[in-house]
């Protein structure tokens, strides 16, 4: 459903010319769900992208920045310093986080349009995801295309994100923010508050997504 919102709101801004010249990009593995219906919707290219939230010291629920494969890197240094965490812990996580960043990428591979392969200067790039909390792998995946792949745009599509968090947002260097929900941070205690059904997306439900978008 939230994809389908999505996909209304984007059709009133992308033109039906400029839809060929657009690809939808997800973040697995909820951002697979959101994106692949965008990508249907406006008949445009689709793939994925793969960037993995750095988690702070034990709490996984906490991200305290991001990271894509060749180690571009965004992170919180305001939580950093407020959670004191160490330089030496923070290495660690990127290295963990990299070998799943590589296990999802050599796992979803050959599977979807190879974008990483492709010219995609002056193309519109829409990154979708099942929600932003901090923003943190919106916002390295978002530089990692800008850096890399010179867009002519870079759209982000989420159902849900606190007020602070698209604020972070509209600070980076993005063009367009479509969102469903944008609620008062101190109402703000999970993206999984805000679905009625959360149930966690699997590899497999992925590779079947892409796979239904090969056909």
């Amino acid at each position: 459903a939230a994809g389908n919102i999505l996909a209304e709101s984007l059709k009133n801004s992308i033109k039906k010319e400029e839809r060929k010249n657009t690809l939808v990009l997800g973040i697995p593995r909820g951002g697979v769900v959101i994106g692949s219906t965008i990508a249907n919707k406006l008949s445009c290219d689709f793939g994925i992208i793969v960037p993995r939230k750095l988690h702070a010291p034990h709490n996984e629920e906490l991200g305290i920045g991001a990271l894509m494969e060749d180690g571009t890197t965004y992170l919180n240094e305001t939580l950093v310093r407020e959670l004191e965490i160490s330089p030496e812990y923070i290495k660690k996580e990127k290295l963990d986080q990299l070998e799943e960043i590589r296990r999802r990428t050599q796992l979803y591979s050959g599977k979807t349009f190879d974008w990483n392969q492709n010219d995609l200067s002056g193309k519109i790039v829409i990154l979708a995801d099942d929600g932003a909390a901090t923003g943190a792998s919106i916002i390295v995946a978002a530089r990692y295309i800008k850096t890399n792949k010179n867009p002519g745009k870079i759209i982000i599509t989420i159902p849900i994100s606190p007020k602070g968090t698209i604020n972070t947002l509209k600070n980076e260097d993005i063009d367009q923010i479509e969102v469903i929900t944008i609620p008062q941070n101190g109402n703000f205690r999970s993206i999984e508050q805000y679905y009625q059904n959360f149930d966690q997306v699997t590899d497999k439900q992925v590779i079947d997504i892409i796979e239904a978008n090969l056909e």
